[in-house]
């Protein structure tokens, strides 16, 4: 992901670089000011927000920001190696160190020497690992893996996670020293849908970076494309409309992008668009409106199976992974009982009504047997 924005304050030093984040809502403008403030001190800062958020570009701005700015910037993700090579990557390795270490390599700690060390998905670092993490932020120096001369390491530290913290400490799965240790300023990402009044000018943004990157004549959004989009819950958050617009940029037949031009599964049928619309909508203002009322169901298909025709799959299934993201944000005990239950409830209640009460005939149009429904009744208290 790769945003430009030309600046997004005007007390800014002259020296800082273009910030790499875009938004005018005001949940970014905070962003900006904390990245503003942030930035020029030494502080470790704890990044956090949903996958595709934007955290290692707000890094990147921190970075630009500090008197570091003239050494380098080094990312890792520390879900995406085990634990071996993870050390290894971040510490480096003496030449034998291991069966195919043929010569010393530098780790991502000496390469960011005078500036910024970007730790991603920080939450997925193994136990034993976190020990040896917290004794160079204590100590300012570290071996590499089968070395015996300490190194010193000068660079700031700043960590990410989707994950919840807190919750991981409790459960003995991070060590509480290492989250106080990084946890000095945190600073959390807004997901997209929570600043959807930003998703017109990061559609055009897109749209353009793409048709340069093509060398294309980049294409236009009409405005009802534009509020249908705006509607959308986008579990995949800013990534996953840059890859959407990177889509549109090679796919989309005219210059002028209408909704008809959106992905199918984006996009409802003519007979179903605006009661689709309006229900992305309320999902996204009910934050997965999963709840099941005596009027119906929000967000949910009408039966187990698939949802009713012409209704796309992705409008409620967006809405239940944006309430998924929402309890584990809470860490929430039982996330999956806790679904299922509101499913279940959901389900037999949309069924019910359907059938005006008639538990035979809901059972049979679910496919579920008579004493089923009747103990589900009981057990959801739906009969209340």
């Amino acid at each position: 992901m790769n945003i430009a924005r030309s600046d997004f304050s005007e007390s800014v030093a002259p020296f800082a670089a273009p910030s790499p984040l875009l938004g005018d809502s005001e949940a970014m403008q905070e962003v900006f000011r904390l990245i503003e403030r942030v930035g020029p001190t030494e502080a470790s800062v704890l990044l956090t927000g949903e996958s595709g958020s934007g955290k290692e570009l707000a890094a990147q701005s921190i970075h630009d920001r500090s008197a570091r700015r003239g050494g380098p910037f080094i990312a890792i993700n520390c879900a995406v190696l085990g634990e071996n090579l993870l050390e290894s990557e971040l510490f480096g390795h003496e030449r034998g160190a291991f069966t195919g270490a043929q010569a010393m390599r530098q780790g991502r700690f000496e390469q960011a020497e005078n500036g910024t060390l970007f730790l991603d998905e920080i939450g997925d670092m193994p136990f034993d690992l976190q020990t040896r993490l917290l004794r160079v932020l204590s100590d300012g120096q570290f071996y590499r893996v089968g070395g015996h001369n300490p190194l010193k390491a000068n660079v700031r530290v700043i960590a990410a996670t989707h994950q919840n913290l807190e919750s991981r400490v409790r459960q003995g799965l991070f060590r509480e020293d290492l989250y106080h240790r990084l946890n000095v300023i945190r600073l959390r990402l807004p997901a997209l849908r929570e600043r959807s009044e930003d998703i017109p000018l990061l559609t055009r943004h897109f749209l353009q970076k793409s048709a340069r990157d093509l060398g294309v004549e980049p294409k236009r959004v009409s405005e009802d494309a534009l509020g249908f989009l705006a509607s959308l819950p986008f579990p995949g958050n800013v990534r996953q409309l840059e890859n959407l617009c990177n889509w549109l940029t090679v796919m989309a037949p005219a210059q002028t992008i209408e909704q008809k031009d959106l992905p199918p599964d984006l996009t409802p049928t003519q007979e179903y668009a605006g009661e689709s619309t309006a229900l992305t909508a309320s999902v996204v203002e009910m934050g997965g409106g999963l709840n099941a009322t005596s009027g119906g169901v929000s967000g949910l298909p009408a039966s187990l199976g698939a949802p009713p025709a012409g209704i796309p799959a992705s409008v409620w299934e967006n809405g239940l992974r944006t309430e998924v993201a929402r309890l584990l944000r809470e860490n929430t005990a039982d996330v999956m009982d806790e679904l299922a239950r509101r499913f279940e409830a959901a389900v037999i209640r949309e069924a019910l009504d359907f059938t005006r009460g008639r538990k035979v005939e809901a059972a049979e149009r679910l496919g579920i047997g008579r004493n089923t429904i009747t103990r589900k009744i009981q057990e959801l208290h739906l009969d209340a």
